[in-house]
């Protein structure tokens, strides 16, 4: 099993910046993808950012220029970095992680982000 832990959300005025930080542990050599997801209240769960184990990223155009991710193999950890924030990027963000032999995705349990304007 793979167990993901965010850390880092919080409530930050629009232009501001925050980083979301996830954590692995578990079976990690599971996990070749890992990213991040939002979703705003009332509506479906959408991709922000992921990055392959070899450092290939994929980005939201809604985030692009903005939000920077990264990933530390040695430590097992993805983070986002976001700045430029604006309110519709206030959602609970999701730490994603993909295991693509089995085809199986992991899940953080979430990480509240809040942009006031």
């Amino acid at each position: 099993q793979v167990q993901l832990v965010e850390s880092g959300g919080g409530l930050v005025q629009a232009g501001g910046s925050l980083r979301l930080s996830c954590a692995a542990s578990g079976s990690i050599f599971r996990i070749n993808v890992m990213g991040w997801y939002r979703q705003p209240p009332g509506k479906q769960r959408d991709l922000v950012a992921v990055i392959t184990s070899d450092g290939s990223t994929n980005y939201a155009d809604s985030v692009k220029g903005r939000f920077t991710i990264s990933r530390d193999n040695a430590k097992n950890t993805v983070s986002l970095q976001m700045n430029s924030l604006k309110p519709e990027d206030t959602a609970v963000y999701y730490c994603y992680g993909y295991h693509i032999a089995t085809m199986t995705a992991y899940w953080g349990q979430g990480t509240q982000v809040t942009v006031s304007s």
